[in-house]
């Protein structure tokens, strides 16, 4: 659990987890959400402003009326007896002006504030989506794509919820309560004591239910994002789910974290309940006892009639907003819990930071790569060195292979050359500039990376292939695809080019969707290619569809290819065998296979497995 002693620790989703925080730390994320609401606030100052105002014109028309009714009664109607109907007339007719003009303040009130609301909320979800596709790779590896699911879809709507009705529940509340209090004292001051004794135990009420409350949703928020976890899980793995019988298992899972959620919703609302009862009971007790002061003053004539008549609409009036403020309150605390998620993960720095003063890399981009004693271990694991110190050049246009038992460190590797992450120490460099000062635009220009599983978006094939250069036009799109022998199998298709690929390109074979993602390099044309494990999970004709593409995408390019099938790997123009971190052998493919080192035992194996 999070102590809040170390600001730097503590900062981002480093407390996301904790349920039960301490004082300081909960101190902090109350902080941080507040100063995300101020942020968001800020471009509309103009229309939060009128609202308010609106709200207040609002407030103060409908406060008059139980004075026009307290007038019509000990002034309109004598008057009206006596043979005078105008002093009533005009009573009744300011009720109805009154009324009116309260509809339409509320109206406007409504379509304002309700636009602000949408605005904001616009706002927000635009700065978690950008922020999360600018987070680094090693958050989303930790950070599951349900949770940022949950910020999106369910916290958002809590602080939807709030939106619809927390200015008005607010300050609605607020200026009923001010405006009311006055007009009671002003009507009479010692019934004003009666009703202002009743808030010695609302404070110490409301209080508890601000502590309380605020706990509750902050464990439903937590439940909720862990339910969406495990739907989004099963959903995406339903084919593992379905083959391996896991049905009930998933089920019971489900069954209780939906559990978890309702119990945590139910905890909230019994805490909800209670205020809301005491409050009433308050307020009940209160109007009783001025009943009964009220009455006795109005007996003995120290005391109208439409004045007792009006404290009497005032009081029911002044409890009334206590309600709303209870309403209020919970839907606060909800919104309050989800907005200190949403800012955790709008406070996570990128761990890949893009440089404040970048440096342009060389025109044209060659593609040399430069390992300058490079060390690596994981951030989540500091103490657990991937990569130890080692020193790598890879020339202009050069294609390496690299070699070794799963965890040797080939992707790690690969993912420094792609800075999806930056070394532990030392400096990987791209035509002599450092990667940490190359500004990522300019690193994905001239760098692309293909792993296993090429991923297609929803939509035409066409479009997938343009997202190697979303401004080509359709003569290079076919071009491009045209190059990696991808032209033929596409306009067998219902509709060519124009044929959706479905979800995660289902329509499509493995061999199919990578040689589109090859397609999407032919059209990028970048300086360097990364390939991991672009083959390994082919049948052999697709494999063989893919290696004759790959000829033509490395050509003049230089290339980083991690491979087991050691088919792949023949092409290269030099082999790294890892192992534990380290390069063990360097050489070409023939020299290698010559020797009786690891690579030519791994490929001997390799034969054997085909045989």
């Amino acid at each position: 659990m999070s102590t809040g002693t170390d600001a730097e620790a503590w900062r981002g989703v480093a407390t996301e987890d904790d349920e039960d925080l301490t004082r300081a730390a909960g101190l902090r994320l109350q902080r941080r959400a507040r100063s995300l609401v101020v942020d968001l606030v800020r471009p509309h100052r103009r229309a939060v402003s009128l609202a308010v105002l609106l709200l207040v014109l609002e407030n103060a028309v409908m406060l008059a009326g139980p004075l026009l009714v307290a007038l019509a009664i000990d002034t309109g109607v004598p008057a009206a007896v006596a043979g005078r109907p105008a002093p009533l007339a005009w009573t009744i007719a300011g009720y109805a002006a009154c009324g009116l003009a309260g509809a339409g303040l509320r109206a406007a009130f409504l379509v304002l504030s309700g636009r602000v609301g949408q605005d904001l909320l616009l706002e927000l979800r635009r700065r978690v989506f950008a922020h999360g596709q600018r987070l680094s790779l090693d958050f989303h590896e930790s950070y599951t794509s349900g949770r940022l699911i949950s910020r999106l879809t369910s916290d958002l709507d809590s602080l939807g919820d709030l939106l619809e009705r927390g200015l008005d529940g607010l300050l609605g509340a607020v200026l009923s309560l001010v405006g009311i209090s006055v007009l009671l004292v002003v009507l009479d001051p010692l019934l004003a004591l009666i009703v202002f004794a009743g808030f010695v135990p609302l404070v110490f009420l409301t209080r508890w239910f601000q502590r309380s409350s605020r706990a509750g949703y902050r464990r439903t928020r937590t439940t909720v994002a862990r339910l969406i976890v495990h739907f989004v899980e099963s959903m995406n793995g339903i084919r593992a789910v379905q083959s391996f019988r896991r049905e009930r298992r998933s089920e019971a899972i489900m069954d209780g974290l939906g559990t978890s959620f309702r119990d945590a919703n139910v905890a909230a609302f019994h805490t909800v309940a209670w205020y809301v009862g005491c409050t009433r009971a308050v307020g009940n007790l209160t109007l009783a006892a001025v009943l009964l002061a009220g009455g006795l003053r109005v007996v003995d004539g120290t005391l109208a009639l439409g004045a007792l008549t009006a404290f009497l609409l005032y009081l029911r009036r002044f409890y009334d907003p206590l309600d709303d403020l209870a309403q209020f309150f919970n839907a606060y605390q909800s919104a309050a819990a989800a907005l200190e998620k949403i800012s955790t993960v709008l406070d996570t720095a990128p761990g890949v930071e893009e440089p404040e003063r970048p440096v342009a890399l060389p025109t044209p981009v060659r593609g040399a790569l430069d390992f300058d004693r490079v060390r690596f271990a994981y951030r989540r694991a500091p103490d657990r060195v991937v990569l130890p110190e080692f020193s790598l050049r890879v020339p202009a246009g050069q294609t390496i292979a690299l070699v070794g038992a799963t965890g040797a460190g080939k992707s790690s590797l690969a993912k420094l050359a792609a800075r999806f992450y930056d070394p532990t120490a030392g400096a990987v460099r791209l035509d002599g500039v450092d990667l940490r000062d190359v500004a990522d635009a300019d690193l994905r220009d001239a760098l692309v990376m293909i792993t296993q599983e090429a991923f297609l978006f929803s939509g035409s094939v066409a479009d997938n292939i343009a997202m190697g250069r979303p401004s080509a036009t359709r003569a290079q799109v076919l071009a491009a695809a045209d190059a990696v022998g991808a032209r033929g199998f596409v306009e067998a298709l219902p509709d060519g080019f124009d044929t959706d690929v479905r979800k995660r390109g289902g329509r499509l074979s493995a061999g199919q969707r990578q040689l589109v993602s090859l397609a999407r390099v032919v059209l990028a044309d970048p300086a360097v290619v990364l390939l991991d494990e672009a083959t390994s999970s082919l049948d052999v004709p697709s494999e063989r569809a893919v290696q004759d593409a790959l000829e033509t995408v490395l050509a003049g390019r230089t290339a980083l290819i991690i491979a087991h099938r050691l088919s792949t790997v023949l092409i290269a123009d030099r082999v790294l065998v890892m192992a534990d971190g380290v390069v063990v052998q360097d050489g070409t493919p023939e020299a290698l296979l010559a020797g009786d080192g690891e690579f030519a035992a791994l490929h001997a194996a390799w034969r054997a497995s085909l045989a």
